[in-house]
């Protein structure tokens, strides 16, 4: 069966990437900064003449972006404040418009997720979580050949899992006691100026704490803990093969710290459940949208629409 050329495109806050992809390999690339001031329109102008740039002839656009996607309409709803007038914006819609192409929206780490577990480090496995620990903790769960989305498009959506380390820690949701409050980049670098009174973001924490920083450590320490005990109740919930992080520089000592914690909150019948590192890299939303826009053009969309996977493709990606 020939594997269709599809674009796909990585929408982040600050820069916006985008590839043709056919399979699992990437086969052209580019990125520019995203106009995220400048509104929704602007960024997926800069969007489309990024794959415009690639030239070739893709069959159909996925995308990954920032906020939550409605399963029913495929319009954002929860929306990131990086980018102005975001909410509510029909992305493959407006995509089509432009490129005349059919296309398919998941979130940024749902995106990532179906990479990872298809073609990256959980391939050939029934079920797959997914965590990126960034500016945010976003997560995604892939399962029996299907990305779950759940009713509103939160699934796997594991930033908000209460955790006893962030207990009257104000999170970016708006409540409180949630493992970003924690965990994420912007709070371990809060917590590391919090206790030296320097104001620093979260590569000079690790790199500080690779230099032998004590406060720096510490920070990334608790941190991981708390990102463990979070993994540990999906990992309970979820029963799944492999968790796979990825995300920025802190990965490594986050998924140190995270293991001990992870064990210890487990359900003993669970055994060793692997916490493992993104195997794509960079590279995973992209690969994820492009296998959501190629799911959609066989007729087995990502997420859960009432149909099942056609044989031979969760898990047994073309190459």
């Amino acid at each position: 069966m020939t594997v269709p050329l599809v674009a796909a495109v990585d929408i982040g806050g600050t820069k916006t990437a985008a590839a043709l992809v056919r399979g699992a390999t990437v086969l052209a690339r580019t990125q520019a900064p995203t106009p995220a001031r400048d509104g929704a329109a602007a960024v997926l102008d800069a969007a489309a003449a990024l794959v415009r740039s690639l030239g070739g002839t893709p069959a159909a656009v996925g995308v990954g972006a920032p906020g939550l996607v409605d399963p029913n309409t495929g319009l954002l709803t929860a929306a990131t404040s990086s980018i102005s007038q975001w909410a509510g914006v029909d992305v493959p819609g407006q995509l089509r418009a432009r490129l005349g192409l059919p296309g398919v929206v998941l979130n940024d780490v749902q995106a990532f997720t179906l990479g990872e577990a298809v073609h990256g480090a959980g391939r050939n496995l029934p079920t797959v979580v997914g965590v990126a620990v960034g500016t945010g903790i976003g997560g995604g769960v892939h399962a029996a050949g299907t990305l779950l989305t759940g009713r509103l498009g939160a699934a796997g959506h594991l930033g908000h899992v209460p955790v006893p380390q962030a207990v009257d820690r104000p999170c970016p949701c708006g409540t409180t006691g949630h493992v970003e409050a924690v965990a994420a980049g912007p709070a371990i670098a809060a917590a590391y100026t919090a206790r030296t009174g320097e104001p620093v973001a979260l590569p000079e924490v690790v790199h500080r704490a690779r230099a032998g920083d004590a406060t720096a450590r510490a920070v990334l320490a608790e941190a991981g803990a708390a990102l463990g005990t979070a993994l540990a109740g999906l990992a309970n919930t979820l029963d799944p093969d492999r968790i796979v992080i990825g995300g920025g520089a802190a990965v490594p000592e986050l998924l140190a710290a995270a293991a001990p914690a992870f064990a210890a909150a487990c359900m003993p019948v669970l055994g060793a459940v692997p916490l493992v590192p993104a195997a794509l890299g960079g590279d995973a939303p992209l690969i994820g949208a492009a296998e959501a826009a190629r799911r959609a053009l066989a007729g087995t969309p990502a997420g859960p629409a009432g149909r099942r996977p056609a044989p031979g493709q969760p898990g047994e990606a073309a190459r």
